[in-house]
């Protein structure tokens, strides 16, 4: 049985990989899903030259639970175990390293939501830096 990490990277949520991943464990694949809310550091960004710094987070963290929620909802409804985290820090390498941490055998990338300049850019990151096979839908 697969354990599989969900990254909701985008503020529309992983709709997609959590879809997978509820199919996945009604044919008997998976055990367990890990949901790992990625958060950018917000320094990187143009606005914080702008806005306060906890005020983008505030936003940022009211946007990305609103995303989660839906995720998690769609595991709910098929009865997956799962658990969730937060982690800060840019995108493929904070994916790359919950995936050792966790000992994950798959990661699931929803990139239905992204640009596709950004989505190879993760995806090719993701390829180097973990083990685990990635699996990006879109």
């Amino acid at each position: 049985m697969l354990r599989l990490l969900i990254p909701v990277i985008h503020h529309d949520g992983a709709l997609q990989a959590a879809r997978h991943a509820a199919f996945l464990h009604a044919e008997r694949c998976v055990s367990e899903v890990e949901i790992v809310e990625v958060l950018e550091p917000l320094d990187w960004g143009r606005t914080a030259a702008f806005h306060s710094q906890s005020a983008l987070r505030l936003h940022e963290k009211r946007v990305m639970l609103s995303a989660l929620m839906n995720t998690r909802a769609i595991l709910d409804d098929a009865g997956v175990p799962y658990r969730w985290s937060r982690a800060f820090g840019p995108v493929a390498e904070t994916i790359a390293a919950r995936a050792a941490l966790q000992q994950s055998d798959a990661v699931i990338v929803d990139a239905s939501q992204l640009g596709f300049l950004t989505r190879w850019w993760i995806i090719a990151r993701l390829w180097r830096l973990t083990r685990a096979p990635v699996t990006m839908l879109h």
